[in-house]
């Protein structure tokens, strides 16, 4: 987490509330329409309603157009209204996880320095749980207005170390959700999307609740993000559904449908029957997981690429072409010495970064790629970091994590360097580190082939869900420092 000074990118003679964006492409439409499935079916005139009550409780603790206002909420209603709500003011909505710490959080308040934070009446405790019911509290601090034209500000991962705020302005996310629109087989109306990927997030974000209410698709957050409770809301209606998650989500269905993990314990197909795809992103879907999901529930496996900055860059919904990459309408990336660069007019940082990371247009993602010059198709190749030389021979850590998921059992990998190559596995089962060693011997040359190599119960991960790929965390984790 960083704290510092709040740079001020440019200075807008004029707000973006004037736009009417969030009314006129997220909150128009049929009344009786259904949009939202929490607790209970919600239609769009309910839905107005409560964005109208929040728009009036914010309004009166003295939110204005160019007001700023911190969303520490939970999944819920309460955060679905606020945010639409904040939006209609016209004013600019940081959005904090819930998992965050109270330490994490005043830090990151302290650096945005907003006028109002609402808060849960409650502190969420539950694990995997889709949405909650809490009843949002409003403290009014002494912020500052937005000085930027940006209407969402969210925090990066910070998997690999500090987050960094994120900014996008109205036109970036309409831009995005333009591109959804225009993806071939991405959800749209006469379907629904089941939606396990965190809506404080920009995939479950803009990638599910708003291009769904957008789309005029009904946006479906389970109680329980459990094997069960998934399921169980893939099957409650009989309209083809989508399933918006990430690839450790997909595993998760798939080790339960088949006990042992093992390709060769799977069952036939009996998934429910109008899953039709299962859409991931945020990390790397191995290709024998995809299998092992289509096999288990007959429906597709695909994977988005993206960033917080950018929302969607490629996408291949279906997965038969993975690890090629499709990217989204209206994406120009090329490849600049082995990294991806996404064509960006304006930098989508507030506050200090590097300033490498966005430069001419041009934002580096430091991703390691190619691009194919006949077809435009990208693959991704893992992080540039991750491009170490070990007694002068180069290896590649992402080729090694993805030979540890595709073991059976393993569901989450981290592969890092320092003065050895060091690897932390966790997952279902009983996982011995001779038994996965050995695997390794068979796969990797040996000087890929890891100095050292940890079970762990459970992997670190951000608020994000992402792994975490601190070393002294995971060493820590794993007993050894």
């Amino acid at each position: 987490m960083w704290i510092g000074e709040i740079v001020q990118p440019h200075i807008l003679s004029k707000s973006t509330s004037g736009d009417d964006w969030a009314d006129e492409l997220l909150l128009a439409g049929p009344g009786h329409e259904i949009c939202l499935t929490l607790d209970r079916d919600i239609d769009r005139d309910t839905l107005r309603a409560h964005v109208s009550a929040q728009q009036k409780t914010l309004m009166t603790a003295g939110l204005r157009p160019a007001g700023t206002v911190a969303l520490h909420l939970p999944p819920s209603l309460a955060y679905i209204a606020a945010l639409l709500a904040a939006w209609r003011i016209g004013a600019q909505a940081m959005v904090l996880d819930y998992r965050l710490t109270e330490h994490e959080a005043e830090r990151a308040l302290t650096a945005l320095d907003p006028q109002l934070v609402v808060l849960p009446d409650r502190r969420p405790e539950a694990r995997l749980t889709g949405y909650f019911g809490v009843t949002p509290v409003i403290r009014r601090r002494a912020g500052r207005p937005a000085t930027t034209g940006h209407v969402l500000v969210q925090l990066s991962s910070g998997s690999t170390g500090p987050s960094k705020f994120i900014a996008r302005t109205a036109p970036s996310l309409i831009a995005e959700l333009e591109r959804y629109a225009r993806i071939p087989g991405y959800p749209d109306r006469g379907e629904r999307a089941v939606v396990i990927a965190s809506p404080l997030h920009v995939l479950g974000l803009v990638g599910g609740l708003l291009h769904n209410l957008r789309a005029g698709v009904p946006t479906v957050l389970p109680k329980s993000l459990s094997v069960e409770g998934v399921l169980d809301a893939v099957a409650a209606d009989s309209m083809p559904t989508t399933l918006l998650g990430v690839p450790s989500q997909a595993r998760m269905l798939v080790d339960s449908h088949h006990p042992g993990g093992g390709s060769g314990a799977a069952r036939p197909a009996s998934g429910p029957a109008r899953l039709d795809r299962m859409i991931t992103g945020g990390e790397a879907l191995p290709a024998t997981l995809r299998e092992r999901f289509t096999h288990a529930f007959g429906s597709d496996l695909g994977l988005m690429y993206g960033m917080t900055e950018t929302g969607v860059l490629a996408t291949d919904l279906t997965g038969t072409d993975l690890p090629r990459l499709t990217p989204a309408p209206g994406i120009e990336i090329r490849e600049q010495g082995g990294e991806l660069l996404v064509a960006l007019p304006e930098s989508p940082y507030i506050g200090p970064v590097d300033p490498t990371r966005w430069a001419d247009g041009w934002l580096h993602t430091r991703d390691a790629g190619l691009v194919d010059a006949g077809n435009g198709r990208i693959t991704v190749l893992g992080r540039c970091d991750s491009q170490v030389s070990v007694r002068g021979l180069k290896v590649d850590l992402g080729e090694i994590e993805r030979t540890l998921l595709e073991i059976p059992g393993v569901e989450a990998a981290v592969v890092l360097y320092e003065d050895k190559i060091e690897a932390f596995v966790s997952g279902a089962g009983d996982l011995r580190d001779l038994e996965i060693n050995a695997i390794l011997r068979h796969q990797l040359a040996r000087y890929k082939q890891p100095k050292a190599l940890h079970v762990l119960r459970e992997m670190p991960r951000t608020a994000t869900g992402k792994p975490v790929r601190n070393l002294a965390i995971l060493r820590s984790s794993a007993g050894t420092q």
